[in-house]
């Protein structure tokens, strides 16, 4: 079938869209044209008339002063209106401020997109951040094998439709990244067993991540809260386990934990 002229073009567009939308969080509460370009390499001219596009659909705020942009209200709650549960009601949102309070590292939210894992929403943590931490942002996608967070994700998957796609991440990995099978398997079967993913955080960071499934997820569609540090951070792994439950009790699920972990958070050095 013949493509449709301009339909790229209006397919890059969208994805253009995204990128500025998931520029904004914690950190970023303003940009400029410059800063959408620099972090994505988009051209200057295409970028400031896509802002002053999405100025005008009520998307942005745009300060006449210092022409930085900022989310509109309209932007936060386009997508919301269609969603129930804890995306609706904000509290997977309580949720990342509480664990971002607690521990002073980066929260992230993942989902499954396809065979790739992507940050949904990301935190920058005041605790232990580096390069590694503050090179990730929303909106990143990279294959399930690559990380911890993506073993956990597969490790959602019934058997014997599991071994089949782990098969074909292995198939179309880069040789750097290929893994026997057995051994994907092994971290797939821990993950299962303890509902959690402990390990590297994956999207070439060098960090390392300690992610809890959530509860009430659809089977296609599983996304996980992450606690990420630099990998010579020395936490316990099982503290961090145990912070995130108590936090996903609380908040999700309106459970008041009877204990605190946050002492337990120290370094192991």
């Amino acid at each position: 079938m013949a493509t449709v002229p301009g339909s790229s073009n209006k397919a890059k567009i969208a994805k253009r869209v995204i990128e500025v939308m998931d520029y904004f969080d914690d950190d970023h509460r303003e940009a400029t044209v410059m800063d959408i370009v620099r972090r994505y390499n988009r051209p200057q001219s295409s970028t400031s008339e896509l802002l002053s596009s999405l100025v005008e659909l009520g998307l942005l705020y745009k300060d006449p002063y210092s022409r930085s942009y900022s989310l509109s209200p309209r932007a936060a709650l386009l997508g919301s209106n269609g969603q129930t549960g804890s995306i609706r009601d904000g509290s997977l949102v309580r949720l990342m401020d509480r664990l971002a309070a607690q521990t002073g590292l980066s929260v992230a939210l993942y989902g499954m997109v396809g065979l790739n894992t992507q940050i949904l929403s990301w935190r920058n943590g005041t605790r232990g951040s580096t390069a590694k931490t503050r090179s990730l942002f929303g909106g990143m996608q990279e294959p399930l094998l690559d990380s911890a967070i993506g073993w956990l994700m597969l490790s959602t998957i019934a058997q014997p439709r599991c071994d089949g796609v782990v098969r074909r991440l292995i198939a179309e990995a880069n040789d750097e990244r290929k893994a026997p099978f057995h051994e994907v398997a092994g971290k797939l079967q821990l993950c299962r067993e303890t509902g959690a993913g402990v390990g590297p955080a994956g999207y070439d960071s060098g960090a390392e991540v300690v992610s809890v499934l959530l509860p009430g997820q659809l089977g296609d569609h599983p996304m996980a809260i992450g606690l990420v540090f630099a990998a010579d951070s020395q936490l316990y792994a099982e503290a961090l386990i145990t912070c995130i439950r108590e936090a996903i009790n609380h908040c999700l699920l309106g459970v008041e934990s009877q204990s605190t972990v946050v002492e337990a958070l120290q370094s192991a050095a």
